[in-house]
């Protein structure tokens, strides 16, 4: 029963590890894209918003990322299925 219990533990702080390190690169992400975009589109800083041309840099600039953001998940989540799946089929 001991087993168990420390199994049981190791998964709980394993998982929360990995949601940790899911929100700090998560955090990352967000902090280069602010970063990117901001150094890509602001340039008139005599007003306190955005004009046109900066708004619509801005939101270019972060749907292009968030995309690519989501492509990379997408391969890497395909990578790691494929991965599992060659050390399933050399287990058996």
């Amino acid at each position: 029963m001991y087993n168990n219990y420390g199994a049981s533990y190791q998964e709980q702080r394993l998982q929360q590890m990995m949601e940790q390190k899911q929100l700090k690169d998560f955090m990352r992400m967000y902090s280069n894209l602010v970063s990117r975009c901001f150094e890509d589109c602001v340039s008139d800083f005599t007003s306190n918003t955005l004009n046109d041309k900066e708004l619509t840099c801005v939101n270019r600039c972060t749907l292009k990322n968030m995309k690519l953001n989501e492509r990379i998940g997408q391969r890497f989540a395909e990578e790691n299925a494929k991965l599992m799946e060659d050390q399933a089929k050399m287990g058996r």
